[in-house]
């Protein structure tokens, strides 16, 4: 759910022509099997019963969800208003898909942005602790929700008990904008009191790190290349007992510079010893032929030719770097969101399924079918 403004887009130009024409070239060969789980999808859109139906014959096995806390909280008086989050996390259920929720936005009653982390006053941690608490208690193993709806009520059907065990922290802490400043320092104290929130409601779940903006072109407070924000984490005394997982958003021209991204990034994990399993939270390319104009866009066959490599990279990679998910940016286009949402996805912007090229070489990868 990234937006990405045209100036960061438009960087990937700096690398030049001979590495579009690289495009990250995959073989015939069918890509080695995967868990289920491996298989993530991004909507831009709230979920539909057909969309999660789509999802789970193509082979997805988890949606990545946006938890903004300034939606749910309106003001410090109301209580959390978990309506349209319930109904994305029932649909996600009753279709055998699990729910990868990432929790972010500062409300307006506790600063001026929502992009400002909520680690400057006790206030605000007590706040954010508490809404971390709260989520837990309504979607974790004992959760609300599911005692709810563990039996049909009038038209509403039962929902199978999926419970929320992995809990991402923050979108892109290392890009401004979604957090300002862009700083390692404020972003460990938030997953210092994320983590404890979390693990006192399960015990159980996993922490993991917000999705690292690969290459920001933005420098000083408001962008940090991935690797070197997430050096700066593992300074931070006590910090690596804090998180489960380290998470990724590697958006590049094409699959060589991904690959590139990808180990650069766990190089930082080698180095400071911690066996730590990679989520690529967001990853994509767009399906319309404005490469000059968003760097990020291919055209209908370049978008398969990039996903193909980067399915066939990662899926042959896997076990050596742990990646446990991928999420694909995103299910359906959108106009009006960020400058490449309109051709991102893997079916046409509207209420039915129009495919792309790129569903069609998802699947094959997924071993899924093209529709329920």
């Amino acid at each position: 759910m990234s937006q990405k403004p045209t100036a960061l887009l438009a960087a990937g130009l700096l690398i030049g022509a001979l590495a579009l024409a690289h495009g990250g070239a995959a073989s015939g060969a069918q890509p080695p099997r995967a868990p289920a789980e491996f298989f993530g999808i991004g909507p831009q859109t709230p979920l539909t019963d057909r969309d999660a139906e789509y999802m789970k014959a193509g082979g997805i096995g988890v949606v990545r969800m946006a938890v903004p806390w300034s939606s749910l909280q309106a003001s410090e008086s109301d209580g959390y208003n978990w309506a349209g989050l319930d109904e994305g996390v029932g649909i996600a259920a009753r279709a055998g898909l699990k729910v990868l929720p990432f929790l972010y936005g500062t409300p307006h009653w506790l600063a001026r942005k929502p992009t400002t982390l909520p680690v400057d006053n006790g206030r605000q941690r007590r706040e954010w602790q508490a809404f971390l608490t709260a989520a837990v208690e309504r979607y974790g193993p004992r959760g609300q929700y599911w005692k709810a709806h563990s039996a049909a009520v009038g038209d509403q059907p039962r929902v199978p008990k999926r419970p929320i065990r992995v809990w991402q922290i923050w979108n892109e802490a290392n890009f401004f904008y979604f957090a300002f400043p862009a700083s390692p320092g404020r972003y460990a104290k938030l997953v210092k009191i994320s983590d404890q929130a979390i693990k006192a409601a399960d015990p159980g779940a996993k922490v993991i790190l917000s999705g690292l903006f690969a290459k920001p072109t933005a420098k000083g407070a408001r962008g940090m290349p991935a690797a070197r924000f997430l050096k700066a984490l593992y300074r931070v005394p006590g910090l690596k007992r804090s998180f489960d997982g380290v998470s990724l958003h590697p958006y590049a021209i094409n699959t060589r510079i991904l690959e590139e991204y990808v180990e650069e990034f766990h190089d930082v994990t080698v180095e400071n010893h911690d066996r730590v399993p990679l989520y690529i939270t967001e990853m994509g390319w767009g399906s319309q032929p404005d490469f000059n104009k968003v760097a990020f866009e291919q055209g209908p066959q370049g978008q398969v030719r990039q996903l193909r490599g980067a399915y066939g990279y990662l899926l042959g990679d896997r076990r050596r770097l742990d990646v446990r998910q991928v999420h694909w940016f995103s299910w359906k286009d959108i106009q009006g969101d960020c400058n490449f949402c309109d051709s991102v996805g893997l079916f046409r912007e509207g209420r039915g399924f129009k495919p792309k090229p790129s569903w069609r070489a998802f699947v094959k990868i997924s071993r899924g079918r093209i529709r329920p």
